[in-house]
């Protein structure tokens, strides 16, 4: 089974998780552009194959989408890590620029490509759509 790791800027706050990403994505939402500058760019792995190791903090508000989204970001450097929705609790947003090993997921899709600023730079051999993306498809393992 693969294994990934990733930590903060100051390494204060480190996680691992096993297995494949249920979806590898670049959102263009408002919120995730006040966060990047930019689009970020993020895997959604199954939140019990997750382990967290040092203290997060985390800010909650209400996503374009509707839902709750709790980010949680290092205390000390700032570090966007990780994020939930109260739609699918089951499933945690990683930050693929967090991981060890970034280049070890590429996204699939753009989404919220309706938000994207007109200097956006979209890779032409992923999909884009203009809002929210449909659920993950899970496949039985």
């Amino acid at each position: 089974m693969t294994e990934r790791s990733g930590r903060c800027l100051c390494g204060a706050v480190s996680y691992q998780f096993s297995g494949e990403p249920i979806a590898a994505r670049v959102c263009w939402c408002k919120d995730c552009q006040h966060i990047a500058s930019n689009g970020t760019v993020n895997a959604i792995v199954n939140t019990d194959a997750l382990v967290i190791n040092g203290e997060l903090s985390e800010f909650t508000s209400v996503a374009a989408s509707g839902n709750q989204i709790r980010r949680r970001f290092c205390p000390t450097c700032g570090s966007h890590l990780l994020a939930n929705s109260s739609a699918r609790p089951q499933f945690t947003v990683v930050r693929i620029g967090t991981l060890d090993e970034p280049s070890s997921i590429s996204p699939t899709m753009n989404i919220w490509i309706q938000s994207a600023p007109t200097w956006a730079c979209f890779d032409e051999n992923i999909d884009s759509i203009e809002g929210q993306a449909p659920p993950p498809k899970i496949v039985s393992q």
